[in-house]
């Protein structure tokens, strides 16, 4: 039986919003005229080299992140979080992680959470729709039915108002055969990655170009920004903790959004980070959503 709590989010089905991710004035705004700020491998807790952030998942949905991003891995036919290999770090089953943000959506139901796997086990579509059934969140998950050009997308009044509250991406799907498993790439370009085989080291971020998909541009696509830093110890390049106050301060990732919308002509709609709950991530995001 549905908790009282379900059943009341899912009334918002029939009900138009009146605040939208903590905001009236994004209620008529196009998901794709919204930027979000989000948690760069966000199930990967903790002080190791290995880990991107200091707060659990549910604490980033608390401080106001509603974009998330997850490494998935095929760990003995279960979808496990796992960082580059389950021998590294095993963050637990995307179903367990999945629970969590469905707690989320079923306690808060004016808002609106993005996620974005990436799939680099190859992992079938039908595998993740059977994880997502699982854990019950995907009677949220938003189905556009078609790809979407960037003026067609729905505002979050509208998401929030169908019950369709969760939107998620993945980078290389194995199929389309889950209609609301959205391709990254057809939607969104990505600057360039940073990680253990380009790694950004430079703090002033000097760069905005398209890496991924290659050859892609930003035209008709929403962007995502990668601003978050590395530091080498012993030749290998790891998450430099120690710079996150100023690596996520207003005015480091202003820096880079702006030379991203010098460019584009427009916000960058996604900019993930690491170590989120310190700096200034959300009051970033208000800004350059002109909300207070």
């Amino acid at each position: 039986m549905r908790s009282l709590i379900t059943i009341l989010g899912l009334l918002t089905q029939f009900t138009t919003a009146a605040t939208c991710n903590g905001h009236d004035e994004l209620c008529d705004r196009q998901y794709s005229n919204i930027t979000f700020v989000g948690s760069h491998n966000s199930a990967f807790v903790g002080y190791l080299p290995v880990d991107n952030q200091f707060t659990s998942v549910a604490d980033q949905l608390s401080q106001g992140v509603r974009f998330l991003q997850a490494q998935t891995h095929d760990k003995d036919g279960t979808v496990e979080l796992c960082h580059t290999s389950c021998l590294e770090e095993d963050a637990g089953s995307l179903e367990g992680y999945l629970v969590m943000v469905k707690t989320f959506l079923d306690s808060n139901a004016d808002e609106v959470v993005t996620l974005l796997l990436t799939n680099g086990d190859g992992i079938a579509g039908a595998d993740f729709a059977g994880v997502f059934e699982a854990a019950g969140i995907d009677s949220y998950a938003y189905s556009p039915g078609s790809n979407l050009a960037l003026a067609e997308w729905p505002t979050l009044g509208e998401l929030i108002s169908a019950g369709t509250r969760l939107v998620v991406f993945m980078d290389y799907p194995a199929d389309d055969a889950v209609s609301y498993i959205l391709d990254e790439f057809t939607s969104v370009v990505n600057s360039p990655l940073i990680s253990s085989h380009n790694s950004t080291t430079d703090a002033s971020f000097p760069q905005c170009s398209i890496d991924r998909p290659s050859g892609a541009s930003a035209s008709g696509r929403m962007y995502l920004v990668n601003h978050y830093l590395d530091t080498e110890i012993f030749g290998i390049d790891i998450p430099n903790a120690a710079a996150a106050a100023t690596t996520n301060s207003a005015s480091s990732i202003l820096a880079q959004a702006n030379l991203c919308a010098g460019l584009y002509r427009r916000n960058p709609n996604f900019i993930i980070l690491d170590w989120i709950s310190v700096g200034d991530a959300i009051a970033v995001q208000n800004e350059l959503n002109g909300v207070s």
